[in-house]
């Protein structure tokens, strides 16, 4: 689970409509986070699936995480996977990726 910068932003990420199937069917729907990448987008309503990075909160105005997308491609590549063509690992899925590999204790 992600933090978010301001609640106002959390609650935009988390936004859920019943009555909208996807965010860009929903007007309400302002914003969207991808854990992988570590990029927030707004919702760009134009009767497609458009978005636009952005790199500031517009709520609280707190400078966003760097975004990791570039980063994401470069591990697949290192691992010799295809992300357009090769299943994407389960790790690969959010933002488990970005964890530092954990240390075995030593068992003494």
């Amino acid at each position: 689970m992600t933090d978010h910068c301001c609640a106002v932003m959390t609650t935009r990420v988390n936004w859920h409509c019943d009555r909208h199937d996807t965010p860009f069917t929903c007007p309400d729907a302002l914003i969207r986070f991808d854990a992988r990448f570590q990029e927030y987008r707004l919702v760009i309503h134009d009767g497609g699936a458009s978005t636009l990075g952005i790199d500031f909160c517009p709520w609280c105005g707190q400078r966003l995480p760097e975004s990791q997308r570039d980063r994401w491609f470069d591990e697949l590549e290192r691992r010799g996977i295809d992300p357009w063509e090769d299943p994407i690992p389960a790790e690969f899925q959010d933002e488990g990726w970005l964890a530092p590999p954990r240390q075995e204790q030593d068992e003494r």
